[in-house]
């Protein structure tokens, strides 16, 4: 236990466990039981059994630590500690046992080969996906609306933190067109320096604001997830500066 050698624990108190099964083979006490001439001999094959039932409560303390109260409170002693395992002989002769309970319900195989059953074709049964909200579509645009719309590809070259606020991301860009500064609110998702380099469509004519302070020449385009995160939309590396999406 001190080396965290727990499978090896284990193995010892299944061993001990294993031999005291077979200490009653030997013994046959239900044997000795029936001859007067043999009480003497029962009960010390009984003691040695108590003993090696204590042995085993000790060892299986940081295991099954209710079991083992459990198991302490049967033989009504307090004899518990590791020490206590350098000799056989912790419980007193002629000390009186607590009164004999079950320590685990007795398993009904035929259940548990059902229950067994049940897991392994929910297991092998395909993974329903979770169902979709539906998506709902904003207004219909005639393609003239559409039009007046200007996307365009531009390279982000820097982009900080808005003071005054912890979403938004003030945003230099080469647009191919003199550059522009844009104010875009993925400040949550993005580290200003994961974008630099980047290309982005960015909406090129759209009247300039004021977010925070920050003037905005522009958006750039992003989509939004059902987590309710965000993802920019990045352009291929291969396109232009200022490259016109229609």
């Amino acid at each position: 236990m001190n080396q965290y050698r727990m499978a090896d624990t284990l193995d010892a108190v299944i061993s001990l466990a294993r031999r005291s099964n077979k200490y009653i083979d030997e013994t046959m006490p239900w044997v000795l039981a029936k001859d007067e001439a043999q009480k003497p001999r029962l009960g010390a094959v009984l003691y040695n059994l108590l003993e090696s039932i204590r042995f085993l409560a000790v060892l299986l303390q940081p295991f099954m630590p209710e079991t083992a109260e459990k198991i302490f409170a049967q033989l009504n002693t307090d004899c518990k500690d590791y020490a206590s395992l350098s000799a056989f002989g912790g419980l007193h002769a002629g000390d009186k046992v607590g009164e004999p309970v079950p320590l685990f319900g007795r398993i009904d195989a035929e259940q548990m080969i059902q229950q067994l059953k049940a897991k392994q074709e929910a297991a092998a049964a395909p993974a329903q996906e979770p169902a979709q909200e539906a998506i709902q579509l904003a207004p219909e645009i005639s393609i003239e609306d559409f039009a007046k719309v200007e996307l365009r590809v531009a390279k982000v070259l820097s982009a900080e933190k808005v003071k005054k606020s912890s979403k938004l991301l003030c945003i230099q860009l080469d647009d191919g067109m003199g550059g522009r500064q844009v104010v875009s609110g993925i400040a949550k998702w993005y580290k200003p320096e994961e974008l630099v380099g980047k290309k982005v469509i960015v909406v090129a004519n759209l009247k300039p604001v004021k977010l925070c302070g920050v003037e905005s020449n522009g958006m750039i385009c992003a989509a939004d997830l059902p987590d309710g995160s965000v993802r920019v939309l990045f352009a291929d590396d291969s396109m232009p500066c200022g490259a016109k999406i229609r």
